[in-house]
């Protein structure tokens, strides 16, 4: 059995990727005011709201909404605050795209709270996964020297092991499992007719075979290799398309509220565009019917 789709117009793909993009995006700004705090050799931040990109990829289409998702992360979160690591950005857009496009194909009924919950942890666990393989392979071929954290043993094992858990406990569970949770059985069936897209059905019952295919693992396996190449040479200097302007250290902290205007100006102006998209497919629907 195949898989069961909806079929998305260009404007409504476009509409999904910006919404993605600028919801995430806005989010990822609001992190950035969030302060951190350090518990023995313990770091406690939030990395990223996981629960927003999952509660998209789970009721649009995941891959628009996954890669609209990284795109924003990239224009909000590094281009215009002036921290773009050029080529080192590639690893973090793969792993965190891949991981969420799987997580909205793991879902078959957006109704069962046990396959939304699966289907969030597995999705950050694939993000902090990859990033974790990247970050030990780098000091396991000499590309970067081993950072110990004191109180922890100096293994690069031990010390990826707790940011792991940290991150999966706050980034997975605190800040992505609990909120989609609540927020995905709420607004499904009544946020996608807003935009004038159909309710998602899922993907039909099959066996994990049918669905993972021989063409996706060679892709993702593959996709990874560029993420961990593109990282190693970042981390070596070997690196381009770097943008980190010292002009923006003088507007100071308070800089950071122009890219989140322009997020939510962008996001706002998608909604109100979809709705009256919406309407106006409505309204001719009825006048062909009539």
């Amino acid at each position: 059995m195949g898989m069961q789709r909806n079929e998305y117009t260009q404007s409504q793909k476009m509409m999904v990727f910006i919404l993605s993009m600028s919801l995430f995006g806005l989010a990822n700004l609001f992190t950035e005011l969030l302060p951190e705090f350090t518990i023995g050799p313990v770091e406690l931040s939030i990395s990223y709201l996981a629960f927003i990109p999952l509660t998209l990829v789970m009721l649009f289409n995941p891959w628009y909404a996954a890669f609209g998702a990284s795109v924003g992360e990239i224009i909000f979160g590094d281009l215009l605050l002036g921290d773009f690591g050029g080529l080192g950005e590639l690893e973090g857009f793969i792993e965190f795209t891949m991981a969420m496009y799987i997580a909205g194909l793991l879902v078959t009924n957006l109704n069962s709270r046990k396959q939304i919950a699966i289907a969030a942890i597995v999705g950050v666990m694939i993000d902090q996964m990859l990033s974790t393989v990247v970050d030990v392979g780098k000091v396991w071929f000499g590309i970067e020297e081993l950072e110990a954290v004191p109180g922890l043993p100096a293994s690069i094992l031990a010390i990826e092991g707790v940011s792991f858990v940290t991150e999966m406990v706050i980034s997975g569970v605190l800040f992505g499992l609990i909120p989609a949770l609540y927020l995905i059985p709420k607004l499904y069936g009544k946020i996608e007719p807003l935009l004038g897209i159909e309710p998602r059905e899922g993907r039909v019952k099959a066996s994990m075979t049918e669905w993972v295919s021989v063409r996706f693992v060679i892709i993702a396996v593959f996709l990874m290799f560029v993420a961990m190449i593109s990282e190693f040479m970042a981390t070596m200097d070997i690196n381009f398309a770097v943008w980190e302007p010292e002009f923006l250290e003088q507007f100071g902290e308070g800089y950071i509220w122009l890219p989140i205007s322009a997020a939510a100006v962008i996001f706002v102006t998608v909604v109100i565009a979809a709705v009256k998209f919406s309407k106006s497919r409505n309204s001719t629907k009825s006048r062909k019917s009539a």
